[in-house]
């Protein structure tokens, strides 16, 4: 016992400045403890929670298991480190990677519900951003229906899953009831921005900015900037230039890859029309295809295509094929939509979106959103 609580002083003193900091600390800590010393969950499974609510991902001290192959996992504090690790990780490897990693904690048995359920959730994340909308539905629906900690984020997943089908009231009636915890503001400006409605976008990004700085959760606030940078880029350059410099100070110091990549993804945006676009297209889409997540391969196609809208050139076809590619699972198939609303043309035939107002209003936001630029570029010479 005296061995215990020196090592607990010791690794007291270990902590960080920030609370995403401390939260990792903190987990590093009592793991430590739980490992050394033979410990059941007790407070790990605490820091697990608050290290999950930083939505951050502070790299982790404890090497998962590549690091130590043949190491078991044959208590529950290691079991979750093994989760946590995982989740840590998933910020520099392919999303099917960590999906492989999540799959097989729940097998173990050896956590509790709530935690199992954790894992689950971020599992169904992984199959979602894989583009597996059938896996991640069934997942998020079981989380949802269990009501544990994270039933509002799994309320949000199906939701997304919904908006990602081009199902869009429904999504938009299952927005209006998450709440903070669901992040509704955020959800709301997914669900705009698609349909041309930029300041409707822009004014539920900033509410979810500002919400999550209200209760402290960084990584929320950098991801909801981000997204509101990626909307401003396709109306107004000037002020995408303030929201994308503002996205990477938020940014700063923080492990979230996805979101990172989403404001390089507005930069090419914000400068849709102007030469160099392509070949920054060409660097960012080996670092996208790298992550494995499907909505940024759709999402930087989307971009190209706005850019080549604007010119007006050929290239147009080259990005509607490159488009039917990544989409050609039905996620995100909308975006193709989106693309022929730019250029005035008609959509293809079998779409299965439903648009909130009809597809007219969408094409219509999209079009003048394509000869906006265009008249601001010939302003601009």
């Amino acid at each position: 016992m005296k061995a215990y609580r020196r090592a607990r002083n010791s690794l007291d003193d270990a902590v960080g400045t920030s609370r995403w900091e401390r939260s990792a600390a903190r987990l590093t800590r009592e793991d430590a403890l739980a490992r050394d010393f033979q410990l059941d969950l007790g407070s790990l499974a605490e820091a697990a929670w608050a290290y999950v609510g930083d939505s951050v991902w502070e790299p982790l001290a404890p090497p998962a298991r590549d690091d130590a192959p043949d190491a078991e996992v044959g208590t529950p504090a290691q079991a979750l480190v093994e989760l946590l690790s995982a989740l840590a990780r998933r910020q520099h490897e392919h999303r099917q990677r960590t999906a492989d990693r999540l799959t097989t904690v729940p097998q173990t048995r050896l956590l509790p519900d709530d935690l199992t359920d954790m894992a689950t959730y971020y599992l169904t994340k992984a199959h979602r951003d894989l583009g597996q909308a059938g896996a991640s539905r069934r997942g998020m629906q079981h989380v949802a229906d269990g009501d544990g900690p994270l039933a509002p984020a799994a309320r949000r997943g199906l939701a997304h899953l919904a908006r990602i089908a081009g199902d869009f009231p429904t999504a938009y009636d299952a927005a209006r009831t998450l709440g903070w915890k669901g992040r509704q503001h955020r959800v709301m400006g997914d669900l705009w921005w698609p349909h041309g409605a930029i300041d409707q976008a822009l004014a539920s990004y900033a509410a979810a900015r500002d919400q999550a700085e209200e209760h402290g959760v960084a990584g929320e606030r950098a991801t909801s900037q981000a997204h509101l940078a990626l909307a401003a880029a396709f109306a107004d350059p000037a002020r995408a230039d303030d929201e994308i410099t503002l996205a990477q100070q938020l940014l700063d110091g923080l492990d979230l890859r996805a979101t990172t990549l989403t404001a390089q993804i507005a930069a090419l945006i914000r400068d849709a029309g102007t030469p160099d676009v392509d070949d920054r297209a060409r660097t960012l889409r080996t670092e996208v295809e790298a992550a494995g997540v499907v909505v940024l391969q759709t999402t930087l196609e989307l971009a190209l295509c706005f850019h080549h809208s604007v010119l007006g050139t050929e290239q147009l076809a080259t990005g509607l094929d490159r488009m039917r590619q990544v989409t050609r699972g039905g996620d995100y198939a909308y975006y193709i939509d989106i693309a022929h609303f730019m250029v005035g043309r008609p959509v293809p035939r079998g779409s299965r979106a439903r648009w909130l107002e009809g597809e007219h209003s969408a094409r219509e936001r999209w079009r003048a959103l394509v000869t906006a630029r265009q008249e601001y570029l010939r302003g601009a010479r």
